[in-house]
């Protein structure tokens, strides 16, 4: 039984993380009822637009489907992955930041008007991305991975106090 019931489990997370069902050339309105309402809406060049449909902030997985100038569905992808991660750079505008990796899980108001802004994503440990945002809205120091407050420290082997 438990083996059956961890397949599923199993099986239900994959599914949670694979492919949304969409083709090329689906209208806005036939995104929107395979996958929901978007959380953001982007302007992207050319006339294009950027939908996220994030999967939190629990969720591990935001999707961003890029429809042309005309509404229709030209590409979609997983963004919380260390490929995007990796494009986070100093200086980065916070609409740049957001049309890349989509809303954060989570936000904090740091010292000098900076806020910290954080997502988690699908990983064998137990990280999530962190990025901190200057007052005037810009990425300091790229981003890094850091230990995910909502894990269990007994899981990492870490003892509690």
């Amino acid at each position: 039984m438990r083996t059956r019931l961890a397949l599923c489990a199993g099986l239900w997370l994959a599914a949670c993380a694979s492919a949304p069902p969409l083709q090329p050339g689906l209208s806005e309105a036939e995104v929107v009822a395979r996958l929901g309402h978007p959380t953001g809406r982007y302007a992207m060049p050319e006339g294009a637009t950027r939908l996220e449909f994030a999967r939190g902030p629990m969720g591990r997985t935001t999707w961003m489907v890029d429809l042309d100038a005309a509404g229709r569905a030209q590409r979609w992808e997983q963004v919380l992955d260390d490929a995007h991660f990796a494009q986070v750079v100093d200086g980065m505008p916070r609409d740049a930041l957001l049309r890349l990796l989509g809303r954060p899980a989570h936000r904090a108001a740091e010292w000098q008007h900076r806020e910290s802004w954080y997502w988690r994503y699908q990983t064998n440990d137990c990280l999530w991305f962190a990025v901190t945002l200057s007052a005037e809205g810009r990425v300091m120091n790229g981003g890094g991975h850091l230990p995910d407050p909502m894990c269990d420290h007994n899981d990492r082997g870490d003892a509690r106090s």
